[in-house]
This record gives structure tokens, C-alpha cells and sequence, in this order.
């Protein structure tokens, strides 16, 4: 038998302990022994829980008890969560964590902790919610160099995006819902400004290519900004606007960053709705591949983190070898760099004399026309260029003025 306690008995944590009671029997077969909770850690009380014998107040009973060999870690945050599990995987128990924000900030540190005391530090939940993507990244797809990894990684955007799309919903209609719903928090920051596909995306990046990349070096932009005439524009452009998480091998360093981004209706995540996350894997052997299902909720999220304990209970003697380097101030490339073609509405006096010195500055440009625009409106594409070529030919422009600036996905 093995012993496990929890930290945090919020939606995923009671989550968790509710899969490991009403599946005791399946996992402990899948485990090869039983798993029982030992500990639960909250402030609050719960008295009419079936768990309440287990629960307590006191991390140091925890930390301290012999008999606990692996902490499950769901109370989010860093600021005692980050504490919590060091001491843990400083005092020989094995973690497992749904913490994005945890990981995304020290995951190089515990990794480092973990593999010091041959113990193991897993965090699948973290990216996919219930989607398993790290494992298989990490193993199936290990005969492959991956190239890149973009994606819906956020389901609160990308249902208001769907919603904005296919309802016509203007951005604050759309957030309205999303948390009339309970699919957005009261304070929406972190989903719409995109703070939490930044915490994501750093994870897939330092698993995908083996350094530890931070969430100030990934330049983030939120959907705050998009509006219907973004939504039309890009379906003039045979798009659909999704928040991606994106992040590219370039030599030894990498591009990271998360943006609305126009994706062609004939991408393989361009279909993804409503609360749905989708993530592309491009590797040189297999292509792409694609990992779709829901990125959070209760249930979702604690299968993810109990298929980690079910891992970590078969692999007490001997540590799996997840892990990733330290990270690098100069490893995430300037977005300057990052090549892409644009999706521009741009507000002209003149609209001929506008495409004309567009068309000098670019070389080509693709002119596009929707209904419903402005009668001053010039919308085109521009050429792949590097970011900063296309940031210098549009800061010269005389003759507009850009309205909104999309990137064209290229997958």
C-alpha cells in the first residue's frame, strides 16, 4: 500500500480524491498495490466529507510523516505551493502537480530537486488539463526532433472566440457569458490578457526542447483587443482567429510566444470550439500530430493528475527521466526575428494610393475585401518577413494608418 496525501481541497483536489475513491480498485490494479489518501491539507473544514478523518491544518504533519511517499500538490499559485513542494521533494516524497503557474515558474529548480534525491516531480494536468500531451511528448514522440509546438491553450478565450465567430458576440458579450457559465473568474485577467497560455506554453517549451523557458521571456498578448472586424477580416482571409500558445527550434534557441493569430479553416485546430483546447506537435519523422480534448474542469484535470500518481507509485525504486535544463536569458529569440505574414486593416484617405505604396514597400501584397468594412478600410496580407522588417515598412507608411495587425499562422 501506498500512502499519498493532497494539498488544497479545491475543484481539482477534491477532484482527485474523489477519482482515487470511486476507481480504488481499477487504479490499484493499474498501480500494481493499493493507493490510500493518508493527508489532506485546507484550512477550511469540511466535517460532512467521507474524508474528513484525513484532513488537516498542518503542513508539518505532511511533510514530517514517514509514511507518505507521494504529495499531491493542487492549491495553485507560487506562494505556498512553490515552499510546500520543495519541502517535499527536499524530505524524499514524490509530487504531482496541476500547477501551471508553479511549474512554468520553478519547474527547472524541482526537476533539479527531484533528480538530486531520485524522486519524481510530474505535471501533466499542468498544460491539457485532462488532454495527456507531456507524457507523449516526452516519450511517444521521442524518435522525433520536434520543431514546433503551437495551440489553443486556453478554453475561456477560445469559447469566446467561437462565440465572437460564429454568434456575432462582441468581446464583452462574450466574456459576460463565459462567466455566467463559471468558464471565466470574476477577475477574467489571466484567461483574456493571456497570462495562463504563457504559463503553458513555457511548459511545452522547455519539455519540447530541453531547456527551461520563463514567462517573462515569452512576449504575450492577450484577445482584449480583438473586435468583429478582426473576426470578419480574418474570415475574408479564409481564417478564424485563435489565441496561440506557439513556440519554434531555431538553431540552438527557440521562438516563443502567445498571440491572436489568424489560422486557416483548413488547419487541423481550426475546427477546435467553444472550451476545447487543440495542440500541434510538428516533428521531422511524423508531421503533424494534434492533441484535442478539454483543457480543464474537475474531473478532466484530476485524471491527468491521478495517471501521474499511478506513474509515480510504479516508479518509487527507479525515477523516470523527465527533466529539463536550467534556462537562459539569451535562449528565447527576440520576436523582432520571428517570420510571419500579417493580416492588416489599415484606415486610408486614398485606398489606391495606399495599395500602391503598400505594393512598393512589400513587393506584393494580397488585397482583400469583406463586407460590412469601413469605407476607408484597406485590408490585405503582407509577405513572410521577419517582424521587425515589416514593423519598419509599416512605420514609413504616408499614406494609412494601421488599424489592427493579425499573424497568419502557417500550420
Amino acid at each position: 500500500m501506498v500512502k499519498i496525501a493532497i494539498l488544497g481541497y479545491g475543484t481539482v483536489g477534491s477532484g482527485v480524491a474523489e477519482v482515487l475513491v470511486k476507481n480504488a480498485a481499477g487504479i490499484a490494479q493499474k498501480a500494481e498495490q493499493e493507493i490510500r489518501i493518508a493527508r489532506i491539507l485546507d484550512i477550511r473544514d469540511f466535517p460532512e466529507d467521507p474524508l474528513w478523518p484525513c484532513f488537516t491544518k498542518n503542513f508539518e504533519d505532511i511533510v514530517n510523516d514517514p509514511e507518505i511517499s507521494i504529495v499531491v500538490e493542487t492549491m495553485g499559485g507560487l506562494k505556498f505551493a512553490y515552499p510546500f513542494v520543495k519541502a517535499c521533494l527536499e524530505n524524499g516524497k514524490s509530487v504531482v502537480t496541476s500547477n501551471k503557474e508553479l511549474v512554468a515558474a520553478k519547474g527547472d529548480e524541482l526537476l533539479e530537486i527531484a533528480r538530486e534525491n531520485n524522486l519524481n516531480f510530474l505535471f501533466e494536468a499542468s498544460v491539457g488539463g485532462g488532454i495527456p500531451i507531456l507524457r507523449p511528448l516526452d516519450q511517444c514522440l521521442a524518435a522525433n526532433e520536434v520543431t514546433e509546438v503551437a495551440g489553443i491553450l486556453n478554453g475561456t478565450t477560445n469559447f469566446m472566440l467561437t462565440k465572437m465567430i460564429e454568434e456575432q458576440m462582441s468581446f464583452e458579450e462574450a466574456l459576460k457569458l463565459a462567466q455566467d457559465l463559471g468558464y471565466a473568474e470574476r477577475d477574467p485577467s489571466a484567461d483574456i490578457e493571456g497570462a495562463d497560455a504563457c504559463r503553458k506554453t513555457c511548459i511545452l517549451a522547455s519539455l519540447a526542447f530541453g531547456r527551461h523557458v520563463f514567462p517573462e521571456q515569452v512576449q504575450t498578448q492577450g484577445i482584449t483587443a480583438v473586435s468583429l472586424d478582426d473576426v470578419a477580416a480574418a474570415a475574408a482571409a479564409d481564417g478564424v482567429i485563435k489565441l496561440i500558445g506557439r513556440t519554434r527550434r531555431e538553431g540552438e534557441k527557440i521562438y516563443a510566444f502567445v498571440a491572436p493569430t489568424v489560422i486557416p479553416k483548413t488547419s487541423l485546430i481550426a475546427d477546435v470550439r467553444d472550451v476545447f483546447n487543440g495542440i500541434l506537435v510538428r516533428g521531422n519523422a511524423i508531421g503533424d500530430v494534434v492533441f484535442y480534448g478539454r483543457g480543464a474542469g474537475k474531473l478532466p484535470t484530476a485524471s491527468a493528475v491521478v495517471a501521474d500518481v499511478i506513474d509515480e507509485v510504479k516508479h518509487l525504486e527507479n525515477r523516470k527521466n523527465l527533466y529539463w535544463g536550467k534556462g537562459d536569458p539569451d535562449y528565447v529569440l527576440p520576436q523582432s526575428g520571428f517570420e510571419t505574414a500579417w493580416l492588416l486593416r489599415l484606415s486610408a484617405k486614398d485606398k489606391d494610393a495606399c495599395v500602391a505604396e503598400l505594393t512598393a514597400a512589400f513587393g506584393e501584397v494580397k488585397v482583400l475585401s469583406r463586407e460590412g468594412a469601413a469605407a476607408d478600410e484597406v485590408l490585405v496580407i503582407t509577405p513572410v518577413l521577419p517582424e521587425s522588417v515589416t514593423d519598419k515598412k509599416l512605420g514609413d507608411l504616408r499614406t494609412a494608418s494601421v488599424v489592427s495587425a493579425l499573424r497568419m499562422a502557417d500550420f
